[in-house]
């Protein structure tokens, strides 16, 4: 992976976008085994109903993770410094995340170049799901 370089960034560059596929009962499935969570509520259809809620619903850390990787495609991991996060939606069966990213700042941090990125994870319907920032260095 060839990393963005400091000098040929400015701000309000955006990253590349990263649209995933539908979230489905299989992709919940997968990241309960993946990542030890196994909340009925993002599996229990019936768990699910006596919370009130219509159907399982996806991790709000699956989300997250569709971020982490929006980042590790544009830079390698090694490069992360910080990733911030809040939670403002559910995602829910059927929508369809999209990942993006935009440049908001450069600064350099005890001679390092950095820049902050602001980042989000949207459905289909433009509905914010998850908002944060993120920096990283640049060379």
């Amino acid at each position: 992976m060839q990393a963005p370089r400091f000098d040929d960034v400015k701000v309000g560059d955006k990253l590349p976008l990263l649209a995933l596929p539908a979230i489905n009962r299989t992709t919940l499935a997968l990241y309960c085994g993946a990542s030890g969570d196994h909340n009925p509520i993002h599996i229990d259809i019936d768990f699910a109903r006596k919370a009130r809620m219509p159907d399982v619903f996806a991790h709000g850390m699956l989300s997250a993770a569709y971020l982490s990787r929006l980042l590790t495609n544009w830079v390698p991991q090694t490069a992360v410094r910080n990733v911030a996060i809040r939670f403002t939606g559910i995602t829910h069966l059927g929508n369809q995340p999209t990942c993006t990213g935009e440049i908001v700042e450069k600064l350099e941090v005890d001679g390092e170049k950095r820049v902050k990125v602001a980042i989000k994870c949207t459905n289909q319907y433009a509905e914010d799901k998850l908002v944060g920032e993120a920096t990283v260095a640049l060379n």
